[in-house]
């Protein structure tokens, strides 16, 4: 009889041990039952001696294994996130043994001599970021690289922080790769999924391109690692265990001698600061940019409508940003000053006209619009912190001697990629005038009629309690900026009250980055190492007991610093209280040890690295 220890994918369990009469190669898949549960998928770990205690038995091979690619990120997500290694072995796809063959591409992109110093710069890097102004031809380079790969026989993994950038690269990668790609994301179906990974078992695809999820594939001769947008937080999970896809990248990358390349127009500071740096200036087009500013609050203002009729006017179109969805961020008591919260968070509820209703963002919950204040039974309520449907609503009125076209570009209205396609390609093909939306606004999308740029709402996310807030900000501005004028002249509007700090930045990111390294020094990232710590409770005592106690602890050691500790910004989610206490070290070490001690404490959830400080 053998002896096997064995990880169950996708389960927050300890590693287990199962008996069978069979040889198993290490990574194999098989297939066990766990009392209650039958017939679940698990990876075999390492031969072991008998066990003291009685064994089950393992039912059969599925004849897919893991690949060693795989196990080095699996490992290493388990010690640095401090999770359980089955569990992280859910997020990994298993494939059958494989071989991978070259392919040969027949068309390549014409460089200019900038892009082609870029591309030898690269090179004789094992790891770089291409800082290219927007339209700078970023994705030429990208393809060139990624051809010598190809070429080679080499599998390359092409990174992109949203789905809803992937059809818009899939249609530039298709004119030099033909079929030799693949798209991979959480919205592909059970059944595109297997095909997927069969192109990748017989070499008909060594392109991948796809989202976080894409870097848990069944590579066995990865050469290349592009991530395009690299500053984006959207690389980081919010849900556990929460990893930086752009992080595990550099991380395997540098264990299995791959090559990566970072890519932004507004790259973030901790990579501008750790990695050899190509600076790609200039754009293609002839673009000429006009920075105007509105120091009105946030509202309709005669400015903003003065500047959207002149596009009108010019048969030209606009895109309009606000960071908030719904009609309305909140609903607030002009006799008590209160808001309308949800019951479960302590959060406004978002007002929603077309539905009639008050919606949490947070969990989901929903009711129909109070008359009255639920705290002191006033009257008079008043809606406030537009949203995006509220916008559009507004700015059909007060635009309606052009009767423009007005769609709303958000998460509540883009609920798939066909919807998604749909409105870009009517964009596009100017059946829609003004593109009114949230930060998918500012996702590399390519608006070729677009000549102004509108930014408003941002003056609130400069301040936010936290040390990214500044970079998060200008790069998130500068991301919306490049949508006008990306042929011909361009205006850029920004309503803000910090006009300042926008004029001094939003055309030369190169100064910010060095003037923020200059502030973080000897406090933040890239200098310093963060760890945040959520204690959640549907007691709040104790969820403040055990903050006060974990920060106790904190202070007991030598190499680790306690930043802060208290309630969280948004103290309640789901009917349980938050706390948060947040560290801070030299390095990782001490931090990764503190995460594993707090795996002792069910309440807990631990995020390295952390990006989100609500």
């Amino acid at each position: 009889m053998n002896f096997y220890q064995l990880a169950i994918k996708g389960y927050y369990l300890d590693i287990l041990t199962y008996e069978s009469k069979e040889e198993f190669e290490i990574l194999d898949e098989v297939i066990v039952d766990l009392t209650r549960k039958k017939n679940l998928k698990a990876i075999i770990l390492q031969k072991c001696p008998k066990p003291d205690f009685k064994t089950q038995v393992i039912k059969e091979k599925t004849g897919f294994k893991l690949t060693q690619y795989q196990y080095e990120l699996a490992q290493f997500i388990t010690y640095y996130y401090a999770s359980k290694i089955a569990f992280v072995l859910g997020m990994f796809e298993s494939i059958k043994e494989y071989k991978n063959e070259k392919i040969h591409i027949e068309k390549a992109p014409n460089l200019s001599k900038n892009q082609q110093e870029a591309l030898e710069f690269i090179k004789t890097k094992q790891m770089s970021l291409l800082f290219g102004d927007t339209g700078s031809g970023k994705t030429e380079i990208y393809i060139s690289l990624i051809k010598e790969y190809l070429e080679q026989g080499k599998q390359v993994l092409l990174l992109m922080p949203e789905i809803a950038l992937t059809p818009q690269m899939q249609k530039r990668l298709k004119v030099y790769f033909s079929e030799h790609f693949f798209l991979w994301h959480s919205k592909i179906t059970k059944k595109k999924k297997q095909e997927c990974l069969q192109d990748l078992a017989n070499s008909k695809a060594l392109l991948v391109v796809g989202a976080r999820s894409a870097l848990f594939l069944p590579f066995k001769n990865l050469g290349l690692i592009i991530i395009d947008e690299e500053h984006d937080n959207s690389y980081k999970a919010s849900n556990n265990p929460k990893i930086n896809a752009r992080d595990l990248a550099l991380f395997i990358a540098k264990k299995m001698h791959i090559k990566v390349l970072l890519g932004s127009a507004t790259p973030s500071v901790v990579s501008f600061y750790k990695h050899p740096c190509f600076r790609l200036k200039g754009t293609f087009f002839e673009s000429k940019k006009q920075f105007l500013y509105d120091e009105s609050e946030l509202s309709v203002s005669s400015k903003l409508l003065l500047e959207l009729k002149i596009s009108l006017r010019s048969k030209k179109q606009a895109v309009v940003f606000l960071p908030t969805r719904a009609n309305f961020r909140q609903i607030l008591c002009k006799e008590c000053a209160n808001t309308i919260k949800c019951p479960f968070c302590s959060i406004a509820l978002s007002l929603h006209k077309n539905k009639n209703a008050l919606k949490c963002h947070y969990c989901n919950f929903t009711k129909e619009i109070d008359q009255t204040c639920p705290t002191c039974n006033g009257v008079m309520l008043e809606a406030k912190k537009m949203g995006t449907a509220e916008l559009c609503e507004l700015l059909e009125k007060e635009l309606v001697e052009f009767k423009p076209i007005i769609k709303r570009f958000d998460s509540d209205e883009v609920g798939s990629i066909k919807k998604l396609d749909m409105i870009l390609k009517d964009f596009n093909q100017e059946k829609i005038d003004i593109l009114v939306g949230t930060s998918m606004l500012a996702k590399g999308h390519d608006y070729h009629n677009v000549d102004l740029s509108v930014i408003l709402g941002l003056d609130e996310y400069l301040f936010r309690p936290n040390f990214k807030a500044l970079e998060e900000t200008l790069a998130l501005a500068m991301q919306v900026a490049g949508r006008a004028g990306r042929k011909g002249e361009g205006r850029v509007l920004l309503q803000t009250k910090n006009r300042s700090f926008f004029e001094k930045y939003i055309q030369d990111y190169d100064s910010f980055l060095k003037d923020e390294l200059n502030t973080r020094n000897g406090l933040y990232p890239p200098f310093k190492r963060l760890l945040r710590l959520i204690i959640e409770d549907e007691d709040k005592n104790k969820a403040l007991n055990l903050c006060e106690f974990i920060a106790n602890k904190v202070q007991e050691l030598k190499q680790v610093q306690l930043v802060g500790h208290g309630a969280c910004g948004i103290e309640m989610l789901n009917k349980k209280w938050r706390f948060y206490v947040l560290l801070r070290a030299d390095t990782h070490q001490e931090l990764v040890k503190f995460e594993h001690f707090a795996l002792n404490f069910k309440n807990i959830t631990c995020d390295i690295d952390p990006v989100d400080f609500n």
